[in-house]
């Protein structure tokens, strides 16, 4: 039962206050999300009868997911990355943008600095016995259908651990192991030489697994293979894919998955001569649509912080 404290005036001014909503200085537009959210929050005890102890509990579990450095797995975890993916699917409906490859979250472990490469990239760096080689290709086009040169597709993806190089536990893994880039050329074409990766979990003893455990969900994705795509003249494509016959798929505790991004894979033989580690190897068709400018600009570049480091 609401305690009604809310909407007592001593409330509702402590809100100006801490927002500083009457002070000139200030950044008006964290003023008003913060007066916004703080105001919510406020509201949730009062609604709630949150107790100062569960405040408080929340309060240190604030201070554990810094030191864990999971804020951002989190975001994905509790769906928050993937309702900003609804809500620009939505804006973009309401602006009448049609086609292109379906966007979804880019989560928290992309490297900034990957090598470029044209046309064909091998990015499996690390030895890694327990991965079949794998050959990603396709075409990049535009919502035309004509191929789109000069496009960079970017990629990255866990290897059969399920870690990632650069926040990988063990230390194994050399810097850009399993990330890499390659532009297209005039056929639009792409093509990652690579190993077969596998869906990771969150650290079991980490603070992300912690808050799901309390809602009793597990903290697992299917196997997936992370893009950027971008083009000078068309708008920057976020994505990603999910491996076909994974039991996670309609299971990913990130909320990932879109049945446009599905991928089959095919076994095929003659990896040797395409300079992989063996001759049967598994392969990836996908394909990318992209989608044009809108007046002139780009409205999906999403500035966020992000690992940096150089190959």
């Amino acid at each position: 039962m609401s305690i009604d404290a809310f909407a007592t005036a001593e409330t509702q001014d402590l809100l100006r206050a801490a927002c500083n909503l009457d002070g000139q200085n200030g950044n008006p537009r964290f003023k008003q999300i913060f007066h916004r959210v703080l105001s919510d929050l406020f509201k949730a005890i009062d609604d709630l009868d949150i107790t100062p102890e569960e405040v408080w509990t929340g309060i240190n579990y604030l201070n554990r997911l810094g030191r864990d450095g999971e804020a951002a797995l989190l975001a994905a975890g509790i769906g928050l990355e993937r309702y900003l993916d609804i809500c620009m699917d939505t804006a973009d409906r309401k602006a009448g943008i049609q086609g292109g490859t379906p966007r979804t979250i880019e989560g928290p472990l992309y490297v900034a600095g990957a090598p470029v490469r044209d046309r064909v990239a091998r990015i499996d760096i690390d030895p890694d016995p327990d991965a079949d080689p794998l050959v990603i290709h396709g075409i990049v086009t535009g919502v035309d259908g004509k191929p789109v040169a000069g496009a960079v597709v970017e990629c990255w993806h866990a290897n059969s651990k399920g870690f990632y190089s650069h926040f990988d536990p063990t230390g194994e893994q050399s810097p850009f192991n399993l990330r890499g880039a390659v532009r297209t050329g005039a056929d639009g074409k792409y093509e990652l030489h690579t190993l077969m990766p596998v869906g990771y979990g969150c650290p079991p003893q980490g603070a992300t697994q912690q808050l799901l455990d309390l809602l009793a969900r597990h903290g697992n994705r299917p196997a997936h293979v992370h893009f950027f795509v971008s083009s000078d003249h068309h708008r920057k494509l976020t994505t990603q894919f999910n491996i076909a016959g994974d039991p996670l798929i309609w299971d990913d505790f990130a909320y990932a998955t879109r049945e446009e991004l599905i991928a089959g894979v095919t076994a095929k033989t003659g990896g040797i001569a395409l300079g992989l580690k063996a001759d049967n190897y598994r392969d990836i068709e996908f394909n990318f649509e992209l989608t044009p400018l809108v007046q002139g600009k780009d409205n999906q570049i999403v500035n966020r912080l992000r690992a940096v480091a150089r190959a």
